[in-house]
């Protein structure tokens, strides 16, 4: 600093000093410059001002929060201090500060004629960087940017009417949100509404939400498929959505659970992605590795999950922190077809004589996955029926042209998230409240994406339908809709998948095998067995973990006889699993925190099921589902089954005891 003055006063006059100082200082209220703070405190240019008004800010900077006439009086005798400075000096005559010290100055509103604050904000911070202190403090620069202001205010007045509209219908407690829209081609920064209100401090409205890092939830997913398609995966790969333990990197189970708290059985990776199944996430991320994921996260323009490998395989259920632009820019790099371009606010920057001194060169591409692979996400976070089982036909997820998208809600209902694009646009919303307290029962696709649908609307409005263009290397297969493989003689349902050239399937389902049943005693035909009593039958043969989800769902269990044999009648817990441990959360309402407490019973002619906790009966069930909802409560609780025939044979299930930690 000491360096810096010495440059300063050998090289500008005391005059040119003092001009640079006025036009840099900070006055509050996010002006710079005495001729921004006159705008944001009299709603006029320095050239405008009285002599009173000009005592006032000469005295701002001295302690521009505590002098804004918003947080007090104090600016009353700060201003006395400037007039009698004035009159001592004799710059002004003792009437002339008399008279200026009793007049009552009229103030604007806080934010009057400050239009985007957030992201004049946010200009001005790269502006800092790009150009330094110095160049930002001359005068007359003009600064271009990327920024489509009336978009800007329609979206701004969108979100306003979309979280009172939240507060009506819902009881939530939603304040905050906010809005990125990003021009893929070129990654302009078209709108950022980092809050509902920049100038509303109940809200924290200052920060801006677009850069602060929150739990993104399912958005996250898309990351961690994109990673399973590099590494050979396909939307055609089953897995199975049923109850599923996983070992931490401590020892400990790690159970998730779906979003509806329930399971689907054998699903493909496109219904899985689309719907948002968190059991298959945890599986994909399981089968590719962690390493795999945030490297693809890295190359998409993520860098805050760098630091999560603690995390482990929560992380795909978004239990690590992003900002709304990293999560916008990499899905940006799904609507560009794997190529990345690094989002920008600044266009150009010139000096009063117009000679341009800084400009944006042209977006720098640069793969960060391959188009296929690119292809494939957009392919399914487009296709309306894949996410059908969860979000229902015609959701607000769709638009009247091809767009993709994907939804994410946080653990407490915390954070809200809907992020998609078209070619043309990429535009992430982000709900909920700055100190990160939860809103209430309310999802993604309630909360963010009434405002996603709404802002995508407005910004095309006038644009020419665009379809995404698919790749070459990519080929199309008629697959087992169920198992994802060659059509068998047995598979019903049929769809046509894409998949990356190499990677399609070559084998024949055996999910669906046909199988000779004795009609007379139900028992698999042998040899023996007269032609007139064989029947073949279908049935839907899964892997051993998936026997209990099928027999609570009626699928018919393989006859006796063979190789294939069920072993018998058996009765399971299936949730919650054995050493799981579960947190009550101190702001939800105890109604809202519960655990499903369910058994899968494969046995003929059963009378009755009795659920146990603690040695108590919880319930006593005649039909399937055997399943019952548990409220929370603090300590070590133990679950059994015990099931009754009509013959009066009673049998167990294997107890499970789990620990539920009490609110803090």
């Amino acid at each position: 600093e000491a360096a810096l003055a010495l440059l300063i006063e050998m090289r500008l006059s005391k005059d040119e000093i003092l001009s640079l100082y006025l036009n840099t200082t900070f006055y509050g209220r996010q002006a710079y410059g005495v001729e921004a703070a006159s705008l944001a405190f009299f709603g006029k240019p320095v050239a405008g001002l009285d002599l009173s008004e000009c005592a006032f800010l000469a005295g701002m900077p001295q302690g521009p929060n505590s002098y804004d006439p918003e947080a007090g009086d104090l600016w009353r005798d700060r201003r006395e201090v400037v007039l009698r400075l004035t009159r001592e000096a004799g710059v002004v005559t003792e009437e002339e500060a008399e008279v200026a010290s009793r007049e009552e100055l009229a103030f604007v509103p806080p934010g009057h004629g400050i239009r985007a604050p957030h992201f004049v904000v946010h200009v001005l911070e790269q502006l800092r960087a790009d150009l330094g202190p110095e160049v930002l403090g001359t005068a007359g620069l003009k600064v271009f940017t990327t920024l489509d202001l009336p978009a800007q205010e329609r979206a701004q007045d969108l979100v306003a009417e979309s979280l009172e509209n939240l507060g009506h219908r819902h009881e939530v407690r939603v304040t905050n949100a906010a809005v990125l829209a990003l021009d893929v081609p070129s990654g302009a920064i078209r709108v950022m509404i980092g809050s509902p209100d920049y100038f509303d401090a109940g809200i924290s409205g200052a920060v801006n939400g677009v850069l602060t890092l929150r739990q993104p939830g399912s958005a996250i997913k898309p990351v961690t498929y994109a990673a399973a398609f590099e590494q050979g995966l396909t939307p055609a790969t089953m897995m199975l959505d049923v109850p599923s333990s996983f070992t931490t990197a401590e020892g400990e189970p790690y159970v998730p659970i779906n979003y509806d708290f329930s399971y689907h059985g054998p699903v493909l990776l496109r219904e899985a992605l689309g719907s948002s199944y968190n059991i298959v996430a945890v599986k994909v991320l399981d089968a590719v590795g962690l390493p795999a994921m945030l490297d693809t996260a890295r190359r998409l323009g993520i860098t805050t999950l760098d630091s999560v490998t603690s995390l482990g395989l929560a992380a795909t259920l978004g239990g690590a922190e992003v900002s709304l632009m990293e999560l916008t820019g990499a899905y940006a790099v799904f609507a560009a077809g794997g190529a990345r371009v690094r989002p920008y606010a600044i266009e150009r920057v010139t000096d009063e004589a117009g000679r341009v001194l800084w400009q944006a060169g042209p977006g720098e591409r640069e793969e960060a996955i391959s188009p296929q692979v690119a292809y494939l996400i957009t392919d399914i976070l487009s296709d309306d029926k894949a996410r059908l089982p969860t979000f229902g036909e015609g959701s607000l997820l769709a638009l009247p042209r091809p767009a993709a998208a994907k939804t994410g809600t946080t653990t407490d209902y915390r954070d809200n998230w809907t992020v998609g694009y078209t070619p043309q646009l990429a535009v992430g919303v982000w709900v909920g409240n700055a100190d990160g307290s939860s809103m209430g029962r309310i999802s993604g696709v309630e909360g963010a994406a009434p405002i996603w649908h709404g802002v995508m609307e407005l910004l095309h409005r006038g644009l020419p339908v665009e379809r995404f263009e698919e790749p070459e290397g990519l080929v199309s297969r008629e697959v087992c809709a169920e198992s994802g493989m060659l059509p068998g003689p047995y598979c019903i349902r049929l769809r046509e998948e894409v998949f990356i050239a190499g990677t399609e399937p070559r084998e024949t389902c055996d999910l669906h095998q046909g199988i000779p049943v004795d009609v007379r005693t139900g028992l698999r035909a042998d040899a023996g067995t007269p032609e007139e009593f064989v029947s073949l039958r279908v049935f839907t043969v899964l892997p051993p973990e998936g026997l209990a989800w099928a027999a609570e769902h009626g699928l018919p269990a393989l006859p006796p006889g063979g190789a294939e044999d069920t072993g018998g009648a058996w009765v399971r817990i299936t949730q919650p699993h054995d050493g799981a441990s579960f947190s009550i959360a101190p702001d939800l309402p105890a109604s809202s925190q519960q655990l499903d407490f369910a058994v899968s019973v494969s046995a003929p002619e059963v009378e009755r099921v009795r659920l146990l906790v603690d040695g108590r009966a919880v319930a006593e069930l005649r039909t399937a589902p055997y399943r019952v909802p548990w409220p929370l409560a603090p300590g070590e609780h133990l679950f059994s089954a015990e099931v009754v025939s009509t013959g009066g044979t009673v049998w167990s299930a294997e107890a499970v005891r789990i620990r539920v930690r009490a609110a803090e």
